[in-house]
This record gives structure tokens, sequence and C-alpha cells, in this order.
């Protein structure tokens, strides 16, 4: 008789590994985090690794969207429309001081913050952020993929309430 080996887990672990390691990013580049943006692709810091690596330029197929850069007012709209053609689940990193705050341009023309376009996950700060801090934002980004909960049926909650 053949042993029979298997693995029990619960279906939101199960899915949430694979998700974590399944990221398609969006680069929304605009500005000078853009160099930055380049170089975490290289072989030096390899995102590949992380599953992270293999960026797709349209929305549809993409569940990252990474927000590279300074943000203006005309933009915007390009933005929000581009976060709403994103299948669900989703998720917005944030990229520079720039991205997160408006960066050292406090005027008229530059949004100070995306936040107040579309939702946030995860904020890198710095002028440029270093590969680095990338890479550790991304490892946060998994974590907080692997801990949510992941309805497939209709009728399950996203987050349901706590009684």
């Amino acid at each position: 008789m053949a042993m029979m080996e298997f693995v029990t887990t619960r279906k939101d672990e199960l899915i949430g590994w694979v998700r974590k390691f399944s990221i398609f990013p969006y680069p929304f580049v605009t500005a000078c985090c853009g160099m930055e943006f380049m170089s975490v692709a290289s072989t030096l810091y390899d995102t590949d690794r992380f599953g992270a690596a293999l960026p797709r330029f349209t929305p549809r197929q993409s569940d990252l969207l990474m927000v590279v850069g300074t943000i203006t007012h005309k933009e915007a709209p390009v933005i929000k429309k581009v976060y709403d053609q994103m299948a669900e689940p989703k998720w917005v990193m944030a990229f520079g001081a720039c991205a997160t705050s408006g960066g050292f341009y406090r005027n008229y023309s530059v949004v100070q913050g995306i936040d107040k376009v579309i939702p946030v996950d995860i904020y890198i700060p710095g002028c440029p952020p270093r590969p680095e801090m990338v890479i550790d934002a991304i490892m946060k980004l998994q974590d907080k993929i692997a801990g949510e909960r992941h309805p497939i049926l209709p009728f399950e909650e996203q987050n349901p309430a706590k009684t």
C-alpha cells in the first residue's frame, strides 16, 4: 500500500501565499525617481526573487500601481482612471517624497500626496528613495497581502465584521 502524503492549510493562507509572490506592478513613472526605479529592476537588487519583477504596462494585467515621482493636477484624473481600470485585488505604492507628500513642490500645480486621489497601501519616503527601501516596501506589502482575507466565492466578505 502506497503511503499518501498531504498538506492541510486554510484557504486564505494558501491564496495569500500565492498572491504574495505574484505581484505584477504597473509603473506610473513621471519624474526623477524613475532612475531609482530602474535600478531596482537591475540584477544587483533583483526584485524577481520577491515575485515582483515583471512590470505590466496595462492596468488590466497588473495588481500593484507604483506611483513614481511628481503628480500634477493635470495627471490626477489619468492616474485615477488607471486605478479604476485595475482588477481586484489591487494595491498602490507611493514611491518617493513627491508621490507621498508633494515633495518640495509647494505650488498650485502639484498634488500634495497621491493619497488625495487614490488610496495608498504603502509609502516609500526619500528623494529619491534607495533601492533597498523599495525592496523593504515590497516585503512589507507582501506581508500585508499574505495577512488579508481572500474571498473566492461571491458570498464571502472581504473583511467580515468581528462580533
